[in-house]
């Protein structure tokens, strides 16, 4: 049974939790003048999956077009077969041809308050330059490079040389331990990593490249590092001759050279992404080029309504998915204008975010929903002290938004009136799956509302019978999409046994997700996020929801833990929203809250007050690591997390409570 199951037993009222009747019709001005408009492409994407997609592939630039739109032998997949294109040419070649070589492609602000702005003419020599050094390396064709940078311009430029050349890469998130980045390399046997000399975070120098040098010292396949010179002396660095070489002194070689792009099948790897919080061998995605370019740049123009003259940013870190599909290779084969950030959030103060939003006249705004949680938490002053006017749209991304956070979002941020589009997708899917098209789809505040056209998706039982209205169960994709994964690089039965063997030729995601009556889609959480209290299960997400719904949290997570009656008690680690004070009073109030609002069973047992909830930079929750604590455990990975220090604090306040 699915975590989501829990709502058809005593666990209670998830549709008093969930089911907001409160709808958000797009608004008439704003429906006028989507790029997305006719409903009708739900229908015809249904009716013809292949020639949806095809229309769809020709918005690309192609050397050769394909001779058949999709191979299906389930699991394996090839869209756009016999076709050829390049990957950096869609993104910066045409637009050179074109008006927008003058168009600011990449407007980057670093956290000390330095900026850059790159139009696509700056970008197409930059990434010309880039390919020339690394062919003077000796990458070629083929070559996996490694990529451990922080968000500077030269990241999204060394990913464009990379495909320029037809060299996969793999982006590996700058605050990986050295031991990761290592597994990591060592896995895709990468020739050349790309670093930086360090990044600005909070004010501190991230140590980069000692952290390569750690790494590279255990990789036997590495022969060059390039360091980009970012921090300076601020924090000097050791050269390796030989090994070591600057970037600015490997693309002052390369001078002005032109490097042709690369003509590359349709199904030639672009890049493995290595999915976060692993604790044994890293899975690194493999996504390829047609197909994953196709199902990002569509998604990307219609989800975000994009116009010509917009000013997109999506907060996240290239280090993840969403800055590959979202930041990189969606936008930028779209020719948008695209606002990049290195630093933290509350750096200098807690409105830096705002601040950027108001200098830049960003009108695209792409964040997560534990971000939002957190601005909650700090309060709407920050916000209220800038001028957003700009905004006119806003997407979630990263983790379920519960309809709280959701509306806080809408009233403090988008000013009332910017739609907000609501974004369920994976690592492995590389594109969004499930999301209101903001023209056309009223939205509901904490569901993702329908699939993206041409998106299949069912919700399963045990047994692969699909389930009722209104009932959990687990979310799985029916049919194949271009932006997929096409396996587990260097382990294609783990692909299969993974995704592929619970249900024969059907994706599972590892998601519940539940059906309402108008067919909406409430994702709530991973399947093995679930408490089994007395026999029954219950989905973490409803509890959190419950407690984030009383305006004394800003954040809520949620684990069972053992207890000799029930099998598993609940426990809840919370985040005060700022003006509240943790007390056994507000414990006590809040336990007969989630009583209210689900039932009897999801009383928590213990509930824990901290400052922080421990998050990776791509702004999941890590509960595994909360159950680690609440159970007495040797805590497991904790190198993709934002902050590792927030574990120890809340390790000790646990045990000083708990003693």
């Amino acid at each position: 049974m699915s975590s989501s199951q829990a709502t058809n037993g005593p666990s209670g009222n998830i549709d008093a939790l969930l089911q907001e009747h409160r709808r958000f019709p797009p608004p008439p001005a704003f429906a006028e003048h989507a790029v997305a408009h006719d409903p009708a492409v739900y229908q015809r994407a249904h009716d013809d999956p292949d020639g949806f997609w095809a229309e769809a592939a020709r918005r690309l630039d192609w050397y050769k077009t394909w001779d058949k739109v999709l191979e299906w032998d389930a699991p394996w997949a090839k869209w756009f077969v016999g076709g050829e294109l390049n990957a950096s040419y869609n993104c910066v070649d045409r637009h050179n041809a074109t008006w927008r070589r003058n168009k600011a492609a990449i407007i980057w602000e670093g956290e000390p308050g330095d900026t850059r702005v790159l139009t696509y003419r700056d970008l197409y020599r930059e990434v010309n330059r880039a390919a020339a050094a690394l062919l003077d390396l000796g990458v070629k064709k083929g070559d996996v490079v490694a990529v451990y940078m922080p968000m500077i311009p030269e990241l999204p430029i060394a990913l464009l040389a990379c495909a320029r050349i037809g060299a996969p890469h793999t982006v590996v998130f700058g605050g990986f331990s050295a031991e990761a980045l290592r597994d990591r390399i060592n896995d895709s046997g990468a020739k050349l990593v790309i670093t930086a000399d360090g990044g600005w975070r909070r004010g501190n120098v991230v140590p980069l490249k000692e952290t390569t040098d750690a790494a590279v010292q255990g990789a036997p396949t590495i022969e060059h590092v390039l360091v980009v010179k970012r921090v300076g002396e601020a924090r000097p660095v050791e050269m390796k001759d030989g090994r070591d070489v600057w970037w600015e002194d490997a693309l002052a070689k390369a001078s002005q050279r032109i490097v042709e792009p690369e003509h590359l099948d349709s199904e030639h790897p672009l890049y493995i992404m290595y999915t976060s919080g692993t604790t044994g061998k890293p899975k690194g995605q493999l996504h390829t080029t047609g197909g994953y370019l196709t199902g990002t740049s569509l998604t990307h123009q219609w989800i975000f309504d994009l116009k010509e003259d917009d000013v997109y940013w999506c907060t996240a870190d290239i280090g993840w998915v969403t800055g590959h599909s979202y930041i990189v290779y969606g936008p930028l084969a779209n020719g948008s204008s695209v606002v990049m950030y290195e630093g933290s959030p509350d750096y200098p103060d807690k409105d830096r975010f705002w601040d950027l939003v108001e200098k830049y006249g960003v009108t695209i705004l792409y964040t997560a929903p534990t971000s939002i949680r957190t601005f909650m938490r700090w309060g709407p002053e920050y916000p209220a002290k800038h001028d957003m006017s700009t905004l006119r749209l806003m997407g979630t991304v990263g983790e379920p938004i519960n309809p709280e956070a959701w509306m806080w979002y809408q009233e403090h941020i988008g000013h009332g009136t910017c739609p907000i589009v609501d974004t369920w997708w994976q690592t492995e899917t590389g594109m969004i799956m499930i999301t209101p098209l903001p023209g056309i789809v009223a939205t509901k505040p904490g569901s993702a509302t329908r699939p993206f056209p041409g998106v299949e998706p069912a919700i399963l039982d045990e047994q692969g019978t699909a389930v009722p209205r209104n009932s959990g169960g687990n979310l799985v994709i029916t049919r194949p999409w271009p932006a997929m994964s096409r396996t587990i690089w260097g382990d294609p039965q783990r692909y299969v046994n993974t995704y592929w063997s619970k249900y024969p030729g059907v994706y599972l995601t590892g998601d519940g997700a539940r059906q309402d009556d108008d067919g909406y889609y409430w994702l709530l959480g991973r399947v093995d996020d679930v408490v089994n209290v007395s026999g029954h299960r219950l989905g973490t997400m409803e509890v959190e929801s419950a407690l984030v719904s009383h305006p004394a949290v800003a954040e809520a997570a949620v684990i069972g833990v053992s207890h000799p009656v029930k099998g598993q008690a609940i426990v809840a680690f919370v985040t005060p929203r700022a003006g509240f004070k943790p007390s056994d009073a507000l414990t006590v109030e809040l336990k007969e809250h989630v009583v209210q609002a689900i039932g009897a069973l999801a009383r928590p047992e213990r509930i824990y007050y901290t400052a922080e909830l421990p998050k990776t930079r791509s702004a999941k929750i890590m509960r595994r690591l909360l159950r680690d604590i609440a159970e007495g455990r040797v805590l497991g990975d904790t190198t993709t997390l934002m902050d590792p220090n927030v574990v120890n604090q809340i390790k000790q306040q646990y045990e000083s409570s708990e003693g």
